[in-house]
């Protein structure tokens, strides 16, 4: 496993809609051993194998992962430089209390270098009453950076954007960060790729870091029809359920070290479900089920719409404290991931049939 790539993808500071760094970073490992990287015009970049030289239609498979990670924009700064923000994607206002936080330099008319800021609240000597016992709203809180406030007012503006301040550590075979939701996924698409290439898969296959799924998916739409794939692969997140509070009998039994989570649902292909249960019962990979009513929640749903529909499966990777700066996730569950979808492509022959039944 590739640990300084997926440390590099985990650093990098990339919410939804602005995701060119994390895309940087992808693409430049891609670039190693791809036949062919590119990248759209919505922030989607794609890593192909086996992709066709004679100009001829092909409809290859997709494996998706999204880049974005959550994180804040800013909407207002006071005559103080103080700085009031909203939330990119779902936050809980509680894990950003006191939290460093990275805003991204556009361009050098606002002074050309990222700007570490705190996100501030009153401090509990000074509260009154009740106001002790109320839970955090975005807007009680605000980004200081001290900096001047001219100098607040020059570098930042509406519209700036920004990531919690946290990197990666490794540790006892996990790896605790922010943006793990879903700088894992992106990680398992492309080493999975990888895997394929050094297999000698010969189906055309594309690796795709999606944009803009923490705000509504939209990246994979944008890059589903782009490709119109005969079978996709979605890999992001769920939740590992030994952790306080987590309802098994809602997200199943996904302990750390139970390997790859496959979900099972309407938006999932059952015929693909089936090959990679197959797969990992070859193989003595790990892993457990968990039910998708309806929705998936992930990259999957628009995906699966696609033009005339794309039969999808959802492979997910167990996580601890999801959408806060300390995600957890185990590295043997990452590799299980990889080693599924890998070796699911490595299972194909022929045209495949993916008719429901």
């Amino acid at each position: 496993m590739n640990l300084d790539f997926f440390k590099a993808l985990l650093n990098a500071a990339a919410p939804s809609g602005y995701e060119a760094r994390a895309a940087g970073v992808w693409k430049t490992e891609a670039e190693g051993f791809a036949d062919r990287v590119t990248e759209d015009h919505y922030g989607n970049v794609y890593a192909e194998i086996n992709p066709p030289t004679d100009g001829a239609e092909s409809r290859p498979i997709a494996l998706m992962g999204h880049l974005d990670e959550i994180g804040l924009i800013v909407s207002h700064i006071d005559d103080k430089g103080m700085i009031a923000f909203l939330g990119i994607g779902g936050w809980d206002p509680q894990v950003l209390v006191g939290q460093r936080i990275r805003l991204l330099a556009t361009d050098d008319t606002t002074g050309g270098s990222d700007i570490l800021g705190v996100i501030g609240k009153k401090a509990i000597h000074v509260m009154e009453g009740d106001e002790r016992n109320k839970a955090s709203k975005l807007e009680d809180l605000w980004i200081d950076t001290a900096l001047d406030p001219e100098e607040v007012k020059r570098r930042v503006q509406v519209g700036t954007v920004g990531v919690v301040e946290q990197p990666p550590i490794e540790q006892n075979g996990h790896l605790i960060s922010k943006a793990v939701d879903n700088r894992a996924g992106a990680f398992i698409v492309l080493e999975a790729l990888r895997a394929m290439k050094a297999a000698g898969v010969s189906a055309h296959v594309v690796a795709v870091g999606t944009s803009q799924e923490e705000i509504g998916c939209f990246g994979a739409q944008v890059s589903g029809y782009k490709l119109n794939p005969s079978a996709g692969v979605v890999v992001d997140v769920t939740h590992e359920t030994t952790q306080a509070g987590v309802n098994e009998k809602k997200y199943g039994v996904v302990p750390f070290g139970s390997g790859a989570n496959l979900s099972v649902g309407a938006m999932i292909s059952p015929v693909i479900l089936r090959q990679m249960q197959a797969v990992a019962k070859a193989r003595e990979i790990p892993v457990t089920l968990s039910a998708s009513p309806r929705y998936t929640g992930t990259d999957a749903d628009s995906l699966a719409l696609v033009r005339t529909g794309v039969p999808t499966a959802v492979v997910s990777i167990p996580n601890r404290y999801m959408h806060s700066p300390s995600e957890m996730v185990r590295l043997s569950d990452v590799q299980a991931c990889i080693d599924i979808i890998a070796g699911w492509a490595e299972s194909l022959s022929g045209e495949q049939d993916y008719t429901r039944r």
